[in-house]
């Protein structure tokens, strides 16, 4: 049988038998989804062997191959195949574990061993745990991928010191490797590969027959070597790989033309343009009328300056990606088109407000408690992308919107980066200077200027210097980030206290500020959760970190304008009392 997605063709062939036991509880599987919004997932296929001796074998070997190759495929796409993989044996990992002790009182009621083997683009993704094996035939030469995880006691006793659903904690081997056009990987039971050598395997391998053929003829040698377990193969062999970036709005868009130069009252697709928003050399934002929905909406378009660029289409075209798979009420919405389209551009939500910069700029003076609703607010929209493996990697006053009724909403998905796109990435073509895109100076994360790949912290960094901003009005080093960051200028960027500009800032909650937009990675906050918890809640260790500094040395002008204060009221009231009792 042959299976594809998009590009990406295999073979397949298996074979399983009971053997010398009762029942088989070994189970595998194979999947290829057909479904457009799945087939970027790549191809699954897995094989376990129920624990002999425990509460039900088969159950477990069953629950672990069907659960992987159907849940996978239920995680976003956005996320890495490890990310996928790793979430869907946990889950299953866990419900064997209960199940064993619910039903047998044992940890051993549910156990299985279980490898799987997941083919995207020009990768294949391995997860192991227990003594099923992967091996890979590459231009005659065998490889085994896996290790068996058995301990040998003596030479005829062993157990399993790893498996699924023995601990309540999963433990899983994972690994990924580029993969070649005839690569032929042999997933085995150890009812096979205990008691046939790799010279045997090689050499069927090696052989001209089918794989259907190549599975029995490994299940006959083992059985005729003496097995006295069951026994399964399953074979899948690569015989075209893809384009290493494929992906399916890029495949559905990449050769339309780029629109032309838009004017108020004329009508793209349908939408009526009503004026033009914003404008910069890589992109245009216009403001047009649904005429099919009869609702506001913003266009988005590609400069003409890009037309020959093919990483810029399809860096455009991943904006759009990005954002339909985020569905936030903190985010802004990008919509469906309900028609085809005859050139590049997408649409989104029309958002009747401003943005946080214009907010700033005519609220200059503001409570802290509603500071941090709006930050509370951007906190959870950034939740939104990180869940799904995204980094937004720009954020900025610029690119948050407040509504009229105060929700806030990020904007701008041009610089996101995704976790699951990397999968089809080299990795030269991921770290090209060219696809680094480091969002705005003051606001990027300084490990961008040095080279280095954006994490959550990353974000959490622009986040703590918006939130810096809106309290003091100023940016945290008091000045402008350096044109060319480097590890020598950034060091010498120096936070300045928000005592220093707002004296009325707790100390708690500027140490907050100073963790969230280290210069530093690793001393800032681990997530952002933690950083809206100290800028909510005061921190025991801040309190008691000996950063306090008494107001005369924090601000010695606004200290002596206050004891001038102090005792110009006191000689007030001194003078009315000596008045009043004056004869």
């Amino acid at each position: 049988m042959t299976m594809a997605v998009r590009s990406l063709k295999v073979i397949t062939g298996s074979y399983s038998i009971k053997g010398l036991k009762e029942n088989n509880e070994d189970s595998l599987g194979a999947l290829i989804p057909l479904e457009p919004g799945l087939t970027n997932k790549g191809i699954t296929i897995a094989i376990a062997d129920g624990m002999s001796g425990c509460g039900d074998g088969k159950q477990a070997s069953q629950c672990c191959v069907s659960g992987f190759l159907n849940d996978y495929y239920s995680t976003p796409d956005s996320w890495t195949v490890k990310t996928s993989g790793q979430k869907v044996l946990s889950a299953t990992n866990t419900w064997l574990y209960s199940q064993g002790i619910a039903r047998f009182s044992t940890n051993k009621g549910l156990v299985s061993t279980l490898s799987t083997l997941v083919l995207k683009s020009t990768t294949a993704h391995f997860f192991h745990i227990g003594d099923s094996r992967i091996y890979r035939l590459r231009k005659g030469n065998l490889e085994q991928m896996t290790r068996d995880h058995r301990i040998w006691v003596s030479e005829e006793s062993s157990y399993l010191n790893r498996a699924m659903g023995i601990e309540p904690r999963l433990e899983v081997d994972y690994k990924a490797f580029p993969i070649q056009v005839d690569d032929l990987f042999l997933l085995t039971t150890d009812g096979v590969h205990d008691f046939i050598n790799d010279q045997v395997i090689r050499k069927v391998l090696n052989t001209e027959l089918s794989l259907d053929e190549i599975a029995q003829t490994l299940v006959k040698s083992a059985s005729a070597e003496g097995s006295d377990d069951n026994l399964t193969c399953q074979l899948v062999k690569v015989t075209q790989l893809p384009l290493a970036h494929e992906d399916e709005i890029i495949r559905r868009y990449a050769n339309l033309p780029f629109p032309p130069d838009l004017n108020p009252g004329m009508i793209l697709d349908g939408y009526k343009i009503e004026e033009e928003i914003h404008a910069s050399k890589r992109t245009q934002i216009y403001r047009a009328f649904d005429t099919k929905t009869k609702k506001q909406v913003i266009l988005k378009t590609p400069s003409i300056n890009y037309e020959d660029n093919l990483h810029y289409i399809d860096h455009f075209l991943h904006e759009e990606w990005a954002g339909k798979r985020i569905n936030h009420k903190n985010v802004l919405k990008i919509l469906d088109s309900d028609r085809p389209k005859t050139c590049i551009y997408y649409v989104t939500e029309y958002i009747d407000g401003l943005t946080l910069r214009d907010w700033m700029k005519e609220n200059e003076k503001h409570y802290i408690r509603e500071i941090r609703e709006i930050v509370k607010q951007i906190a959870t929209g950034l939740g939104a992308f990180h869940r799904k493996e995204m980094i937004h990697q720009d954020l900025k006053p610029e690119n948050i919107m407040m509504t009229r009724d105060g929700t806030v909403k990020i904007i701008d998905f041009g610089s996101v980066k995704i976790a699951g796109i990397s999968d089809f990435f080299t990795l030269e073509q991921w770290d090209s200077e060219e696809d680094n895109v480091l969002g705005t100076l003051n606001y990027s994360a300084p490990e961008y200027h040095l080279g280095q790949r954006g994490t959550v912290k990353s974000d959490l960094y622009s986040l703590a210097v918006i939130t810096y901003e809106m309290i003091n009005g100023v940016l945290p080093f008091g000045r402008d980030m350096p044109e060319k960051p480097n590890k020598i200028n950034l060091a010498k960027m120096q936070y300045v206290p928000s005592m220093h500009v707002n004296p009325m800032v707790p100390i708690w909650i500027d140490c907050a500020l100073k963790k969230g937009c280290s210069i530093n990675v690793q001393t800032r906050h681990e997530n952002i959760a933690d950083f809206m918890h100290d800028i909510t809640t005061p921190n025991a260790q801040f309190l008691q970190s000996g950063e306090f500094t008494p107001l005369i040395e924090r601000n010695p002008v606004v200290f002596w304008r206050t004891v001038s204060v102090i005792l110009a009221v006191a000689n007030g009231v001194l003078l009315y009392f000596f008045l009043l009792n004056a004869p």
